[in-house]
């Protein structure tokens, strides 16, 4: 697998990871070969970026710290959710605890494997997309910080509506008339899920808290330090992260993960809590599986293994013409696998497109 800008897609090109709508339906299934109307209307959907199969990594599978089913699953019950919420109607939370059970489920069973985040993001479903990903990295946190089955549900609940004030049906709660920042969508999404008996008020609390920073510059009530809770400080990395990750937010720029990164490292004491950001970079692929990469030997390969210690320094896949690599794939081309966790002298000099 290979992940590619759209652009450089041709048609006969063989999807590798399926491709979903905002209900969690397949739109596009993997290991369709891609058409040239296909193509055009991933452009048309917003798509910048595609996991596409590649014969050189065939045998490369990318380990999942949670299945598809349970991601189709969580978009599936999450927009059911939503829709309930537009439309002003209380809505199911069965739906959403069975969906967390199940992330918190497989991702305590996979709790070596670091997490990639691979989903292909539409107009359609980047909201979707975001809330799942905020949801699987805060887990992965949560598990690396030992927290109880109970609080790991707890923070996936929060971290999978922390957005969910955005689309109230109310523009504007009555409650909240006075003071226009009670009207942000912090405050909305606590009143959503406070009135949830189902659910423990602390997920409510993620939302209220996930744009509080540290050092007590943010909304929507000047929180710093102890006083924001811990889940909400998770969920505060895990969102910006996303956001600077994906070409559908409200962010400046799309960045490329490892940037994301050093921009996170950066706020740390200031808008992130230190701890946090530690627990952090230690959950997430800085350069995930099928990422192309030029090293400083001056050759470029593609990412096909993590290594969980040390998320900076990948597998790297070097495909080579020379008669210098181990293994011998076609007449005139051979694979060298390198892995950088064991070769201190070779670094990472710019990821490819």
């Amino acid at each position: 697998m290979r992940y590619v800008s759209v652009e450089q897609v041709e048609p006969g090109d063989v999807l590798a990871r399926s491709i979903y709508t905002s209900e969690g339906l397949t739109l596009l299934q993997r290991g369709v070969q891609l058409t040239v109307g296909m193509i055009n209307k991933l452009r048309r959907f917003g798509v910048t970026m595609l996991s596409i199969k590649d014969p050189f990594f065939d045998e490369v599978k990318e380990q999942e710290v949670v299945t598809e089913t349970t991601r189709k699953d969580a978009i599936r019950n999450l927009s059911g959710a939503i829709s309930c919420v537009q439309s002003g109607k209380e809505f199911d939370v069965r739906g959403i605890q069975k969906s967390v059970g199940s992330i918190v489920e497989e991702t305590l069973r996979n709790r070596k494997v670091l997490l990639n985040l691979g989903e292909i993001r539409t107009a359609d479903n980047a909201l979707y997309i975001h809330s799942l990903n905020v949801c699987m990295m805060a887990t992965v946190m949560g598990v690396g910080l030992g927290y109880s089955t109970t609080q790991l549900k707890e923070l996936a609940i929060g971290a999978l509506l922390h957005d969910i004030g955005k689309l109230s049906a109310d523009k504007e709660a009555p409650e909240y008339k006075k003071n226009s920042m009670k009207n942000h969508h912090t405050w909305k999404g606590f009143d959503i899920l406070r009135k949830k008996h189902e659910m423990s008020i602390v997920s409510a609390h993620v939302p209220l808290q996930h744009h509080e920073w540290v050092n007590g510059t943010g909304i929507p009530r000047g929180l710093g330090g102890d006083e924001i809770h811990e889940f909400a400080k998770i969920v505060a990395i895990c969102n910006f992260y996303d956001n600077l990750i994906s070409p559908f937010s409200e962010e400046e720029e799309t960045l490329p993960p490892y940037e994301a990164c050093e921009r996170i490292m950066g706020f740390a004491e200031k808008r992130f809590d230190h701890k946090m950001v530690i627990h952090f970079l230690r959950s997430i692929a800085l350069y995930p599986i099928g990422t192309s990469l030029r090293l400083s030997t001056g050759e470029v390969g593609v990412v096909i293994d993590q290594n969980r210690g040390l998320p900076a320094r990948p597998v790297v896949r070097i495909i080579r013409r020379e008669q210098q690599s181990k293994r011998r794939i076609a007449d005139d081309h051979e694979i060298c696998d390198i892995d950088l966790g064991a070769e201190p002298t070779i670094f990472i000099t710019g990821v490819m497109e």
